[in-house]
């Protein structure tokens, strides 16, 4: 839980033995406490509201999280205060101790000062020098805006020294040359510093590496304002990371509040026309709307924490307004959505009667009307609509989760019928004819009423299932020895049973009807024809032999008519 985080991560900092050294992170992490309190304390109204708008108790959780935030507060600032006692006792300790290291600074100050000016000994100036510098070392910190004058006063009396004083030429060649590459390599770890990505740490390492710069001797005269330059191009560069960093910080906190300032504006805008709302759906479109900028509230980072508190209580209050009114405005329908709530209650028993049915589509279509009438309808309010759509819901699935095991079932016979099919295909390809014909076409007509009576295959296989069927029974047909009226008549009681194994069975198989009409009709019209002309033939012998042509034109029109007629009967249903 959040909360532990907080007492803990104050523990852990609080026993840092540098309690100082801690402030800005407990400041922080105060600042980080004070706005995650705030914003559960938001909740448990929002919660409250909603509670109170829904004629319900408050949620003992509710009531249980506002204990659990007391506790957080009191737990977090009594450790707190007990830190703030530290810190102040810490602080004048520190000062104390400041003040008496700038006092003794300042006398090591004057006594190298006299030494700088009067001191002829070499030696016993080199003494005094090495006792002033043990001793400057081992003086702690001295308040910050004494500290660059003080060190600056004592980095110039060590340069008058070692610039005034006659030494021997190689002990201060040497001891410049030294002081020259040490300072150099604090200037690489500037640069080092420089890289850092954490601006704490970064702050931490910049003061310890100016303190190891100003412990440093002097180096040669003609390398000192160079290197002088480098060290501060560096030591600026990084404050002013530093600086942009805390810059940026506030930056993006005022960007947040002006951010949070224009929501509140939004939201009072949004609302401003709320007493022209008539309908429920207007109040409802009007609250998924401030509940959209609540949303959008709560994306945006902290603001500075004065300004934040006051435009979050600001914010709170124009959504209170929102919610106060429609509250009352909810209160004084509730007996329209009484009405509606009996409206689809008669809708939910109508559901109930059909949710049994096995009448896949007629009631699938009429629980959709029941659905449509139910949208019709609207909102019930928030005391009935819920438990009325799972009532109503409940009878709805309870019939589609029947209709789709039994349609689970069919396809799972569907399937068994493919297989049983492509099993007959196989046996019809490996077929052989024997010798006897009238055997073999009655082998031929059994595959087809056996493919048949197999029932429906899954729609995405039936033509190519029934392709494969009738190219089986075309190559035996094809191979029979059979002429003239005789294969005809097998071929075309061939086609009919392979059209009744077609997925379009229905429709081809009236087709088929329907073009042996149109062949009977066209011979009715030719015999028709032909029967006029032979009133035109005179009673002579070459008009004798022309009549007898048309006879017997006739004769076989009224053959083709008859051999249709026969095959119309074999046709299902004719």
């Amino acid at each position: 839980m959040e909360n532990v985080n907080f007492i803990e991560e104050l523990n852990t900092l609080t026993a840092n033995e540098d309690l100082l050294s801690v402030s800005r992170d407990v400041n922080e992490l105060r600042s980080k406490l004070e706005d995650f309190v705030l914003e559960e304390e938001r909740k448990i109204q929002v919660a409250q509201l909603v509670a109170e708008e829904n004629n319900e108790q408050v949620d003992a959780s509710v009531e249980e999280k506002q204990e659990e935030i007391n506790q957080l507060k009191e737990s977090f600032y009594e450790l707190y205060s007990a830190y703030k006692e530290k810190k102040k006792v810490l602080v004048a300790e520190r000062n104390a101790n400041e003040a008496k290291n700038l006092a003794e600074k300042m006398a090591l100050i004057k006594r190298l000062r006299e030494v700088v000016s009067t001191e002829e000994n070499i030696g016993a100036a080199f003494s005094a020098l090495n006792e002033i510098q043990d001793k400057w070392k081992e003086i702690g910190d001295i308040s910050r805006d004494k500290r660059s004058d003080i060190q600056s006063e004592y980095s110039r009396l060590l340069e008058d020294f070692f610039y005034n004083i006659k030494i021997y030429k190689e002990l201060k060649d040497h001891d410049f040359h030294r002081n020259f590459q040490l300072k150099s390599a604090i200037i690489a770890e500037l640069k080092k510093v420089n890289l850092l990505k954490s601006i704490k740490e970064a702050e931490t390492q910049l003061k310890q590496l100016q303190n190891d710069w100003e412990d440093i001797g002097p180096v040669p005269n003609e390398e000192w304002e160079k290197l002088k330059e480098a060290y501060w191009t560096e030591v600026r560069s990084i404050y002013n990371k530093i600086n942009r960093y805390y810059d940026d910080r506030r930056t993006e906190q005022l960007n947040n509040l002006k951010a949070k300032q224009a929501l509140v504006e939004e939201t009072r805008a949004l609302i401003a026309d709320m007493s022209a709302n008539d309908s429920v759906k207007g109040w409802e479109d009007m609250t998924k709307k401030v509940i959209e900028t609540q949303n959008n509230w709560k994306k945006i980072g902290f603001g500075p924490k004065k300004e934040n508190e006051l435009v979050w209580k600001e914010f709170r209050g124009v959504c209170d307004e929102f919610f106060a009114a429609k509250k009352v405005f909810f209160c004084s329908i509730q007996e329209e959505y009484n009405e509606l709530a009996n409206q689809k209650r008669a809708l939910i028993d109508k559901a109930n009667v059909l949710k049994d049915s096995t009448d896949w589509k007629g009631t699938a279509d009429q629980l959709k009307r029941l659905q449509q009438q139910w949208k019709k309808i609207g909102h019930a309010g928030v005391k009935h609509e819920q438990k009325l759509w799972k009532e109503f819901r409940g009878a709805c699935d309870a019939f589609f989760t029947n209709r789709q095991a039994h349609f689970d079932q069919k396809d799972a016979q569907f399937i068994d019928n493919l297989v049983k099919k492509q099993e007959l295909i196989k046996a019809i390809e490996s077929y052989k004819l024997g010798d006897d014909k009238k055997a073999a076409l009655n082998d031929l007509k059994q595959f087809a009423t056996d493919f048949n009576a197999i029932g429906m295959v899954p729609m995405k296989d039936k033509d190519a299932v029934f392709k494969a069927f009738k190219s089986a029974l075309d190559v035996h047909y094809g191979a029979l020895k059979m002429e003239g009226t005789e294969k005809e008549q097998v071929m075309f009681e061939a086609k009919v049973d392979q059209l009744k194994a077609s997925p379009n069975a229905s429709r081809e198989l009236l087709d088929l009807k329907i073009n042996l009409r149109k062949d009977i009709d066209k011979y009715q019209k030719e015999i028709i024809q032909l029967e006029n002309n032979l009133g035109f033939f005179a009673n002579s012998k070459g008009a004798d032999s022309l009549k007898k042509e048309v006879e017997k034109k006739v004769d076989f029109a009224k053959d083709k008519i008859a051999e249709i007629k026969t095959k119309l009967k074999m046709i299902p249903n004719e």
